[in-house]
Order: C-alpha cells, then sequence, then structure tokens
C-alpha cells in the first residue's frame, strides 16, 4: 500500500511538472504570437482556426474517451492478459480512426459552416471570412494526430508509463515556436539603423498553422513510439462495431456532453466577440493567462486528492470520504484565491511584460487586463467546480453536472447576447464568470439536498480566513504596483529591471498570503499531511 501510494504521489509530481512546462513554452509562444501577429485579424483568424480542431479534440479525444477506455483496458489486461488488451485496443483504434477520417472530411466540406458558427463576426467580412477557411481547413487534420495520440497515451497510463504523455504537449509549443522563428529568419529586413524587424503579413500565418499540423504529428509520433518500445503494439484490422466498442461509447458519451458545456461556453463566448475587431485574439491572450492557475491547481487537484475521494467512497468510508472532499475544497480555495487577486492586481504589468512587444499595442496590453481582472473573478468558481465534480463521478452520476453545467451555458449565452453590444469584449468574460457561479450555487445546492456534501463551519471558516489573507496580500500588492506604476511614467524601466519588480512582487505577495493564511488559520500543518494521503 505504501508503495502503490508514492507511485501515485511521483506520477501527480511528473504530471505537474509537464504541465508548467507547457504552460512555460505556450506563454513564450503566446509571446511570439503577440509580437508577430497582434491583435489584428490575422491573430483573430488564427484563433478560429486553432480553435476549432481543439474544440473536437477536447471533446471527443480528452477525459470522456479517455475514462471510458482506461477502465476497460485495464481490466482487459489483468483479467485476460496483454494479448487480448491490445487485440480490444485494435478494435478502438480501427474504428476511432474510421470514424475520424470520416468526420474530418465532411468538416473540410461544410468548413465555411463550421466557422460561420464559431465567427460570426466575420460573416461581414467576405476576406477575413476567406482566410479563416482556408486556415481551418490546413489545421483541422491536427485532430486526427492528437484524438490517435489520446488512445496511446490512455494504454500507457494504463501500464503506468506517464512520462510520453505528459511531456507530448510542450512539443506543440515547441514546433510553433521553431515555426515562429523560421517565419521570423524567412521575413525578417534590416533597417538603417540595423535591427531586425518581421512583417505581419498571411505568410507569417501560414507558417503557425502549417506547424499546428505538423506538431499533431509530432506529438502522435513521439507516443506512438513511446507505446511500441513499451511493447504495446495494437493489431490493425477493418474498423467493427463490437460489443466492446460500444461498450465503450456507451461509457463515453455521457461524459462527452458534461465535458461539452465547457466548450460550448467556450464557443459561445468566441462566436459573439468576433462581432468586434480584435476581440476575439484580446479573449484569447487573457484566457491564457486565467487558464495558468486553473490549469496547474485543478492537475494538482485531480492527480492528488481527487482520486483519494473515489478510493474512499467505494470502500464505503463516508466520514473519510468527507474529510477528503474537505481538503479539496481548502485546497482549491487556499492555492486559488491568491491567484485570483494576484491576477486582479498585477493583470496590467504581466500583460505589459509577456505581450507588449511588436504588433501587440498598449491599448491591446490595456484591454487583456482589463479582461483578465474579469476572468479572476470567476477563478474560483472553475477550479471549486473541478473539486466538487468527482463527488458526483464517484456515485455514477453524470447526469447532475451536466444539468448545471447547460443552465450556466443557458446564463451565457443571455448575458453574452445582450451585454455585448454595449459592453464589447468585457461582457464575454463576464458572461463566462456569472455562468461558472452560477454552475458553482446549483452544484453545492444539489449536493447538500442530497447528502453528498455540505461545506461545515469549520470550512467556511477557513475560507473566509483564505480570502481576508488574499484580500490583505491584495491591498499591498497594489500599493507597490501603482509605485512601480509611478516609476515607470518618470522614466520606463528595462526589460530585466521590470522583470526583476514584477517577479519581487509575486514572490512577496506569496510569503505575505502564506504568513497571512497560517495566522487567521485559513492553512493548517495538517492539511499538508491530508495532501500527502497521510492519516
Amino acid at each position: 500500500m505504501t508503495r502503490k501510494r508514492a507511485g501515485i504521489l511521483s506520477n501527480a509530481a511528473l504530471v505537474g511538472t509537464a504541465t508548467m512546462a507547457s504552460r512555460i513554452t505556450g506563454f513564450i509562444r503566446d509571446i511570439f504570437l503577440a509580437a508577430l501577429l497582434g491583435a489584428g485579424p490575422l491573430a483573430e483568424i488564427f484563433v478560429i482556426a486553432f480553435r476549432l480542431p481543439n474544440l473536437f479534440r477536447r471533446l471527443f479525444a480528452e477525459g470522456a474517451f479517455n475514462a471510458a477506455f482506461v477502465p476497460l483496458f485495464s481490466k482487459r489486461l489483468q483479467e485476460d492478459g496483454q494479448a487480448a488488451a491490445l487485440a480490444f485496443a485494435g478494435q478502438i483504434f480501427s474504428v476511432l480512426l474510421a470514424a475520424l477520417a470520416m468526420f474530418t472530411l465532411l468538416a473540410e466540406i461544410f468548413m465555411p459552416a463550421l466557422v460561420l458558427a464559431l465567427a460570426q463576426g466575420f460573416a461581414g467580412d467576405a476576406e477575413k471570412f476567406d482566410l479563416a477557411v482556408h486556415y481551418a481547413r490546413i489545421s483541422f487534420p491536427y485532430l486526427i494526430f492528437m484524438s490517435l495520440m489520446a488512445l496511446f497515451a490512455a494504454m500507457l497510463n494504463a501500464v503506468n508509463r506517464f512520462l510520453a504523455a505528459a511531456v507530448a504537449p510542450v512539443l506543440l509549443n515547441l514546433v510553433l515556436i521553431g515555426a515562429m522563428a523560421l517565419a521570423v529568419m524567412d521575413l525578417a529586413v534590416m533597417d538603417n539603423g540595423g535591427s531586425i524587424s518581421a512583417t505581419s503579413d498571411g505568410r507569417v500565418l501560414d507558417y503557425v498553422i502549417y506547424a499546428v499540423t505538423l506538431a499533431g504529428l509530432v506529438q502522435f509520433l513521439f507516443v506512438f513510439i513511446a507505446a511500441w518500445r513499451a511493447g504495446l503494439r495494437t493489431p490493425l484490422a477493418a474498423p467493427v462495431l463490437s460489443d466492446d466498442v460500444r461498450k465503450v461509447w456507451r461509457l463515453a458519451v455521457p461524459g462527452i456532453l458534461a465535458a461539452g458545456i465547457g466548450q460550448i461556453n467556450l464557443l459561445v463566448g468566441t462566436s459573439i466577440a468576433t462581432g468586434q475587431a480584435g476581440a476575439a485574439a484580446w479573449l484569447y491572450y487573457a484566457d491564457r493567462l486565467y487558464q495558468l492557475p486553473m490549469g496547474v491547481i485543478g492537475v494538482a487537484l485531480a492527480v492528488a486528492l481527487l482520486p483519494e475521494l473515489s478510493r474512499r467512497l467505494a470502500d464505503g468510508q463516508d466520514t473519510r470520504a468527507r474529510d477528503a472532499q474537505n481538503i479539496a475544497v481548502l485546497a482549491a480555495g487556499g492555492l486559488t484565491l491568491p491567484a485570483a487577486v494576484g491576477l486582479l492586481v498585477l493583470a496590467e504589468p504581466i500583460v505589459t511584460l509577456l505581450f507588449e512587444r511588436g504588433a501587440f499595442t498598449a491599448a491591446d496590453s490595456a484591454v487583456t487586463a482589463r479582461l483578465i481582472g474579469v476572468f479572476a473573478f470567476g477563478l474560483p468558481a472553475f477550479v471549486f467546480i473541478k473539486a466538487l465534480q468527482p463527488s458526483f463521478f464517484a456515485r455514477q452520476d453524470t447526469r447532475a453536472p451536466l444539468i448545471d453545467g447547460a443552465i450556466g451555458v443557458g446564463v451565457n449565452i443571455a448575458l453574452s447576447l445582450s451585454l455585448f453590444p454595449s459592453y464589447g469584449a468585457p461582457a464575454i468574460a463576464f458572461a463566462t464568470v456569472a455562468a461558472g457561479w452560477v454552475t458553482l450555487s446549483l452544484m453545492l445546492v444539489r449536493m447538500a439536498r442530497r447528502g453528498i456534501y455540505h461545506m461545515s463551519f469549520d470550512v467556511l471558516r477557513r475560507l473566509a480566513g483564505q480570502m481576508a489573507a488574499a484580500v490583505l496580500m491584495g491591498f499591498v500588492l497594489a500599493y507597490f504596483v501603482s509605485f512601480l506604476a509611478a516609476a515607470q511614467r518618470i522614466e520606463p524601466l528595462g526589460t530585466l529591471t521590470f522583470s526583476l519588480w514584477l517577479g519581487g512582487l509575486i514572490v512577496s505577495g506569496a510569503l505575505i498570503y502564506a504568513i497571512a493564511a497560517i495566522l487567521l488559520g485559513g492553512v493548517r500543518r495538517s492539511d499538508i499531511a491530508l495532501l500527502r494521503g497521510a492519516g
């Protein structure tokens, strides 16, 4: 038992480290994108062309499919041996490949309709619309490679091999960074002062979009070779809808529908945002920043805490299951509340440092920072939802989260459509935040009514302590940010000096929060033991 827990912690550290590496290389990628494309029409076209295959990849290739496939593959591996398990995987591979080929062909044919659904604001600009269709057709095969990669990654995870699947997302960023570096070298021109600048025209977008599909192929080959070397060699046969294949999809469909809630919110926001010039690009950059704490914290909770909750429920340990859920909620609050306040206060200097160069102007930075400030208010809701959903999934209930999420989508659509004409891009961010809090509220009420879970007075008191510590940290940071802004107005700081200032503020804020949270009772030493699985 001890060895098994150590393995879980080791895998959690591995996945968490790889996730952070992916986020860091993703920021480098976006720094290049912002400098080359800014927030203009080409950036908006990139967002649409890249988001289309990612939309369907997240629906079909991730999460729900793996959750359905891995238990069945593991059971077949344990009961019938590796040959039978690989034959089962081969059936899934054959049907998946055929389905993806057919779906991609249909998508290529009906791409104008898909682009119109995702970018209704492009309808009034024939040139922009045609370019979006053209580049979306180039990038869409990325879906095939990533979906097949997900199958082999699931097989590796089932035999306790996590490295290849964890590292693969980094390759996407590295390929795109390399493509943009080549674009800069190809398009660079020397001015009289001897500096180099890049012409941000359609050729830059050519490099980036073709690199998306290439990156999908690279990631697939990387994971495929890892599976091959691990002895996971699936036989390829004619696609047949066998009982095993049907069972996988019967289990996957509810999860796909639940996962689709978040993607529908993303689709609605992006589509409406294309009605304002630059809005889709501003939302993309803002989304990338506020997704950093959400992604890293979400991975930590999913890998280290939430499986523990499922195990205790399966063992009938209701009291210890509630304890595990409590620590999940407290961990979500303890990590997310300071991150949200920090983003709210530091949004402008962070955006300025990361993106404000080349084609990305000070005006773009101001709008993007404003959007991040709005998203920051929703960050705790998004992470709390991730921390609470497993209470339903562990009880084999995917319907309740689907209903709560669907109501949130309705709120998002209603607010986006009603507020966007007057307030523009910030209305999209506000609608997304409101949808998150509505979904969380419905989930908490449902859990309390069913007796699944309710926050005790002690948990609420400790969350209040975390919130108070985060607010205190925010006031201190706001004071120094105003001092930094005043210094910038007198004499602009160099990039290195500005980076050191910002890094110092982030570290200082973390220390202030940690000390205040402990003094206010928001964080206890016993929490660390629970996080490590002790007790």
